[in-house]
């Protein structure tokens, strides 16, 4: 066969002919460039000239599998390369993609195109948190398995994801509710088990008296009725399981100050935690001076001073009053409410062996999370006082001496020691003796996992009458559900009446036994699932060590602020407890954090609170108004759920503006960490459709010039025209740094596409001359397009395949014979690295633009010469003369200035 490059004159008579006018040939031959990716105009034969609704269609149906398949397969964990793990919090099979989910997924796929397009080996896994109580109770709503109803939603939401043209490596697709990764979930709960931080204690729940079962906080309703029977529900102490994650506060809270801001997400982890300044100690009781099988758990602020304790006190409503203990009649009989007061047990502290007595104080709760706390005089005001009142003996065990610093006396081999120095010496001990000395904070709670459900991982313990709570052997596991057909969610748990699987024998003695019924919160799946992406399809543990060192930390995490508390704790839980288990290097499991905004939409409510759908609201007045009634309605922005008719489908947005369009809407509407308000009317919309009519019409533009004139010679351009090439490689320059810095830094993806727009606008304004005959051009335009590919890799592959058959290239930096999506990150020009000498900074007043004014490039980023300029130049004077300004701000990552007038 004759080599593919002699036949280029067949492609440049084609386009010229159907650029100028001249007839069109409707056959493409089919010998192209090695490995170069065809366009649509090689089935047709044509370019259209403007990039209609029908074009983003036909472009985007024809590159989907080729887009797709350039990134869908994992790359081996190569150490002589750079790698980037991209992480997307991973969804709930509801059956349907909501346009938070799209987001969500459209930011992450966009930094792995581009993480790629650097060079890096790049994951970015897909699953599915599967389990949990929605499954099963649309299962009783509609007479079906959970596990059917599962893996039907995702098949549909797979399709969804496809679609949307978005792409993951789903070679390393999870879900949650397969034995092959919930088996792994119970290896690790066992291993918390083994440590001593997963244990049984009382705890009050949602109890529904009719159904008889435990409820979800969600399924109380306002009224403190259950959403299934209508009972009122009750609050009841049952036993329950909990992870122990107090054990690791103060480490998860001191690591916090290795890692980036995280848009305010480190503030509000620390929050959760609180500050880790005590303790809590275990008591034995006694009743008549004979110690009983009961024990309390008890906090301090200053365990250093515990010699000093004169008490213990506990709340009216500590589980000693509420719940199922041999003491509860005892304590009950002591109890007088409003009142401070003794009771007859006292407590022996297990570290030091001192007995005090137990109180019952007046108020309901305590600081933070507390129903317990040890009184110590010495260190606290309120103590001395309550020790006072009730004639309770205590030692004064702290000391001041002249130069203000405080030691201890009468405590023991701690006595002569400085504060500082006992407590870390009495944690310690505590620690080493089992008896508490976890360092702490008052307000954080342990875990409480247990869920009285059958649709999530068994619990993998054995309850023996003899031997106590057994963990079932790891050779055992998994332990599977029992294959359960009717859910009525009456009765408790349904895995409760599956005799034949919790019926079984001990592991320990081989008696009679029976297995936990309770099943874990579905927060324990989710607490690991990124160490299992970088390991599969492993059948003989969780994950290597080796992959997970080497894939792991994850580089770059996205998902929703609503998960930025609770679930982001326990996956940095189980990340500290795996490295204490010499299963992983790094302690910490995120890099980098991205928190995106949510997406409203307008709900329409009617006075009763009623919210109405989109077709019954009359919006051509002045203010929207009930169609029926007429009726004045309040409009609000809220969350998009079905239950406020507030929902946009993504897949009906797809179909009316095209997968490219979408991704571009919601990457340029706002901040990654700002809400976007979805309302079509806004200038986003309209602006990425400009900004994709112009990219078509720039490239149309190239290539009619290099087909239709004459060939390029630079050699031909004048002494202006070599300026204005110089000034556009420098444009670009600044263009590729800003942007890498967006795509690599801030995540400000709006404000890459800002950039690229500008871009885009300066290219189009060159003249004639330069467009044919500058490399600077070429270039700079090739730049534009590989830079635009991971936002709208649909259209630039398009193009790119356009400019790919064009004769007689300037640029040599590219590899023409592959896709866009296959190109080398632009880089800085090494002829080149100068800014633009003069930056055009946007002016808006009170958040409205009003214009532009050049600005130079040095200052660009100082406020108050920025604000100096603004007031110098005729647009400031006609703006601002006379007029106070309240306050003005420069934007850090665009050029714009933005003043708040006093009105």
């Amino acid at each position: 066969m004759a080599p593919a490059w002699p036949r280029l004159g067949f492609y440049a008579s084609l386009l010229k002919r159907q650029l100028t006018g001249g007839p069109v040939v409707t056959t493409w031959d089919t010998r192209v460039l090695p490995g170069c990716a065809r366009g649509i105009y090689s089935a047709t034969g044509e370019w259209p000239k403007e990039y209609t609704l029908q074009t983003r269609k036909d472009v985007e149906k024809w590159w989907q599998r080729q887009v797709k398949e350039q990134v869908s397969e994992s790359p081996d964990a190569d150490r002589s390369k750079p790698k980037f793990y991209m992480l997307s919090m991973f969804p709930y099979p509801s059956g349907k993609l909501h346009m938070g989910h799209v987001r969500v997924y459209t930011i992450s796929d966009t930094i792995a195109r581009f993480q790629k397009m650097r060079g890096r080996q790049v994951i970015s896994p897909m699953g599915w948190d599967a389990f949990g109580l929605p499954a099963e109770n649309a299962a009783i709503e509609r007479n079906l398995h959970p596990e059917s109803w599962t893996r039907s939603n995702i098949r549909h939401m797979r399709k969804q994801l496809d679609r949307l043209g978005l792409c993951f490596s789903w070679d390393r697709e999870i879900t949650t509710c397969l034995p092959d990764y919930y088996k792994w979930t119970q290896y690790l709960f066992i291993k918390l088990y083994e440590a001593g931080l997963a244990y049984q204690k009382e705890a009050l729940v949602n109890w529904d008296p009719v159904d008889q079962t435990v409820l979800a906080n969600e399924q109380v309703d306002e009224h403190g009725c259950s959403w299934r029977s209508g009972a009122k529900v009750e609050q009841k102490y049952l036993k329950q399981w909990f992870i122990k994650t107090t054990a690791y506060a103060k480490a998860m809270q001191d690591s916090l100050a290795d890692l980036p801001e995280w848009y305010g997400i480190k503030g509000m982890q620390a929050h959760w935690i609180g500050d880790c300044v005590g303790c809590h100690l275990d008591f034995a009781l006694k009743v008549d001076g004979q110690i009983t099988g009961e024990k309390l758990t008890a906090y301090t602020a200053t365990p250093e001073a515990i010699y000093g304790t004169s008490h213990v006190a506990i709340s009216p409503s500590h589980r000693l009053l509420q719940g199922h203990n041999t003491l509860k009649e005892v304590f009950r009989k002591a109890l007088l409410p409003g009142t401070d007061g003794l009771t007859p047990l006292t407590a022996v502290n297990l570290l030091t062996q001192q007995e005090v007595p137990v109180v019952i104080v007046a108020e309901a709760d305590f600081e933070g999370s507390l129903d317990s706390r040890i009184g110590i005089p010495s260190t606290s005001s309120e103590d001395a006082i309550l020790a006072q009142t009730l004639g309770l003996p205590y030692a004064e065990v702290v000391e001041t001496l002249p130069d203000g610093t405080e030691r201890l006396v009468n405590s023991a081999e701690f006595t002569g020691m400085t504060r500082q120095d006992a407590f870390q010496g009495l944690t310690q001990k505590a620690q080493r003796k089992g008896v508490g000395g976890d360092v702490t904070s008052a307000k954080l709670k342990d875990w409480l996992i247990s869920r009285q459900r059958y649709w999530g991982t068994p619990i993998p313990i054995i309850h023996c009458p003899a031997c106590g709570p057994v963990p079932v052997p790891l050779e055992d596991l998994p332990v599977t559900l029992p294959s359960i057909s009717a859910f009525t969610g009456k009765g408790g748990s349904p895995l409760a009446t599956a005799a034949e699987w919790v019926n079984c024998t001990c592991p320990r003695c081989k008696g009679a036994a029976q297995r936990e019924t309770d099943t874990m919160d579905t927060f324990v799946d989710s607490a690991w699932y990124y160490f299992r992406y970088t390991d599969p399809h492993n059948t003989q543990s969780p994950f290597s060590a080796a992959l997970a060192d080497f894939w792991m930390p994850v580089d770059l995490y996205v998902g929703g602020k609503e998960h930025a508390v609770m679930h982001l704790f326990y996956a940095r839980f189980l990340s500290h407890f795996c490295h204490d288990q010499k299963m992983v290097r790094h302690r910490e499991p995120f890099r980098q954090l991205l928190a995106q905004g949510l997406i409203k939409g307008q709900t329409f409510r009617l006075p009763s609170g009623q919210c109405l759908q989109r077709e019954d609201v009359d919006l051509t007045g002045p203010v929207p108004v009930h169609t029926a009634t007429g009726a004045a309605l309040e409009v609000t922005w809220e969350k998009m759920s079905k239950s406020k008719h507030n929902g946009v489908d993504p897949e009906e947005v797809v179909e009316q503006y095209g997968i490219d369009t979408a991704r571009l809407y919601i990457l340029f509407a706002a901040p990654p960490e700002k809400d976007i308000l979805w309302d079509v009317k806004t200038d986003a919309l309209p602006g990425v459709l400009r900004w994709q009519q112009r990219l078509w019409s720039l490239t149309t533009r190239f290539i009619g010039a290099r087909v239709h004139g004459k060939a390029p010679s630079p050699q031909l351009l004048s002494n202006v025209e070599k300026a204005e090439a110089r000034k556009l490689r420098e444009y670009k320059n600044s263009v590729i740094t800003q942007v890498t810095t967006h795509f690599t830094e801030d995540f400000s993806l709006n404000s890459a596409i800002s950039q690229l727009m500008g871009l885009s606008s300066t290219l189009s304004q060159a003249s004639p001359q330069v467009v044919l005959h500058s490399p600077e051009f070429e270039d700079a335009l090739c730049a534009l397009i590989v830079m635009a590919a991971p936002m709208a890799p649909h259209l630039a592959s398009e193009l790119w395949a356009g400019l790919a058959l064009v004769p007689q290239k300037l640029s040599a930096h590219y590899a023409w014979d592959s896709g866009v999506l296959c190109q080398a990150w632009p880089a800085v020009d090494p002829q080149s690295h100068q800014l633009p000498d003069v930056v055009e900074m946007a002016v808006l007043i009170n958040n409205k633009a009003c214009g532009k004014i050049p600005v130079p490039q040095q200052v660009a980023r100082d406020l108050d010469r920025v604000h100096q300029l603004v007031l110098q130049s005729e647009l400031g004077a006609q703006l601002l003369q006379g007029r106070s300004v309240k306050k003005a701000y420069l934007s850090p990552r665009t050029a714009l200035i933005n003043f708040l007038l006093q009105e």
